[in-house]
């Protein structure tokens, strides 16, 4: 017998149907949640069933449950640990765990894809193409490959896994893979429903959207966001959209859990979510709603306003403009980035001088992470340049300059030879 233990999600319960798959009712498959699995293995090693093989898939355990489960194999104890997260690596140190974040190829790996190699290699599963293309699509969605390469089949994999339980996926995957070997494909319904949940997920996004609220927790400037569903979507959106903040964390109260997405490589969300008892990979991790992270996610920034957007329809106010960049914040201050020199861009604070950088890219991330301001609409742009052109107009007329003004500007939308000269 069999006895799997393996996470809630579209890569754990892969590792589900395929165990259904290969042991049929030699099985017994139990979904666990990351703050759980430690309870669950200690209570499996209490009592374990004879003849009985644990596997533990897309999850970790604790060093001290390590301990204990090295000890039971070290007794006669069948145990397989297959995990891809980089947090559980020091779990290669037993011969029972095997951790592989990318295969030898240099591909990430995914737990579906780990287990799927391990029950071919054993003779315990025969392989199909339609197999092959799931095992694929599953990885390429819990690596966040699929937005690199734009297959968007293994994204509407996971739309169609969140619409329904776990056991009515886990159901209709195990019959159609058994009885499909030439490919893997959605039937008529199921591509109609996605169709309708690609417009629902959109909809929802620009929700949220609208809801992001920006702070400092310890070093790292972070978008929080309360969101309950298509996770993974939403923090790549906002992490795209908002690329000044280091990282998005989304908290899901009803869940007690805490989401963490990032598009950079300087952070590692991993490392992070383990300051709160979690883990994952490098740029997409979890971990529960602890004390401390409840009062970092939840409690000190409750009171903060969303973040706004930067204005979409401009035709003069428009990042790099060589008119300069205007944009402002909810406490009604104008920051200024204009270009002084080859690789000179100053950032003015309410017109005085407040820092210079060597790109229009820094120059913005400092505005929008010290000041949370965003790109002002065109009429506000227009008029703060009129009045720029007012100043320095009666500046050089009481110095009877030769110069009618310090600015030579024509304002017209996205001309690259109109500049403001200071």
């Amino acid at each position: 017998m069999y006895h799997v233990m393996t996470h809630t999600d579209l890569d754990g319960v892969g590792c589900g149907i395929l165990s259904k798959i290969a042991f049929g009712e030699k099985v017994h498959v139990r979904y666990h949640s990351v703050g759980s699995i430690n309870r669950q293995v200690e209570r499996f090693l209490q009592k374990p069933p004879k003849n009985t093989t644990l596997i533990i898939t897309d999850l970790s355990v604790s060093e001290e449950v390590a301990k204990k489960v090295d000890d039971y194999v070290k007794n006669g104890g069948q145990v397989i640990l297959l995990d891809h997260h980089q947090s559980a690596l020091f779990l290669n140190e037993y011969k029972w765990a095997t951790v592989v974040a990318s295969h030898s190829e240099g591909v990430s790996s995914a737990a579906t894809s780990l287990l799927f190699k391990y029950l071919i290699e054993k003779s315990q599963l025969e392989s199909s193409k339609a197999l092959e293309e799931f095992v694929e699509l599953v990885r390429l969605y819990d690596t966040w490959e699929w937005d690199q390469k734009q297959i968007l089949e293994a994204k509407r994999l996971n739309d169609l896994f969140f619409s329904q339980s776990i056991d009515d996926f886990e159901e209709t995957m195990v019959s159609r893979l058994k009885n499909k070997k030439d490919s893997f494909q959605f039937d008529e319904f199921e591509e109609r429903f996605l169709n309708v949940e690609e417009d629902r997920t959109e909809r929802y996004i620009i929700r949220k959207k609208r809801e992001l609220i920006q702070t400092f927790i310890n070093e790292e400037c972070v978008g929080i966001v309360y969101a309950e569903q298509n996770l993974s979507e939403l923090g790549n959106v906002l992490g795209k959209e908002f690329p000044h903040l280091d990282y998005i964390a989304l908290v899901n109260v009803g869940s007690r859990r805490i989401s963490m997405r990032t598009i950079h490589d300087y952070i590692d969300v991993s490392e992070i979510a383990s300051r709160y008892e979690g883990g994952g990979h490098p740029k997409a991790a979890g971990c529960i709603i602890t004390e401390d992270a409840f009062k970092c996610f939840v409690e000190n920034p409750f009171h903060l306003e969303p973040l706004k957007e930067d204005a979409q329809q401009n035709r003069y106010n428009h990042k790099s403009s060589l008119n300069g960049t205007l944009y402002e914040n909810r406490h009604d201050d104008l920051l200024f980035i204009y270009q002084k020199g080859k690789e000179e861009w100053v950032v003015e604070y309410n017109q005085q001088l407040d820092e210079v950088f060597t790109s229009f890219e820094l120059a913005e991330r400092h505005v929008k992470r010290v000041y949370a301001a965003w790109l002002t609409r065109d009429d506000v742009y227009i008029g703060y340049i009129s009045q720029q052109l007012m100043y320095y107009k009666i500046i050089n007329d009481e110095m009877d300059l030769y110069s009618p003004t310090f600015f030579e500007v024509d304002i017209k939308p996205e001309s690259h030879h109109n500049n403001i000269h200071h």
